[in-house]
């Protein structure tokens, strides 16, 4: 089971980091991703973290200003957001899976996913 919290509204410029915590999983066994969608649009890719080695991923919209990390201690996933901007809009999913490498990026490389938390930036 994944648990997504952290999301809320804050002004262009803020910064807010979500969690996301695992149940029934090992997070650390599990390539794990965020992905947000805005309304009416489609859900898309934000950042990943592979299973092995802990090569992290990001979409081209969001690199230099969002860092995803994971405490296997915790058993939990982040992701710090930082100077934020209004269409950094969405609901934010985070989802587990063990997909091959090409599919990180992709919603196809995702078995689990979380509830969702909506994050709303304002201008």
């Amino acid at each position: 089971q994944l648990q997504a919290s952290g999301g809320g509204l804050v002004q262009a410029g803020g910064s807010l980091r979500l969690s996301c915590a695992v149940s029934g999983q090992t997070v650390s066994s599990y390539d794990m991703g965020w992905f947000r969608q805005a309304p009416g649009e489609e859900r898309t890719f934000v950042a990943a973290i592979r299973r092995s080695g802990g090569y992290t991923y990001y979409t081209d919209s969001v690199k230099g200003r969002f860092t995803i990390s994971r405490d296997n201690a915790k058993n939990t996933v982040y992701l710090q957001m930082s100077s934020l901007k209004p269409e950094d809009t969405a609901v934010y999913y985070c989802a587990a899976g063990r997909g091959i490498l090409s599919t990180t990026t992709t919603p196809q490389g995702y078995l689990r996913w979380g509830q969702g938390t909506l994050v709303t930036v304002s201008s």
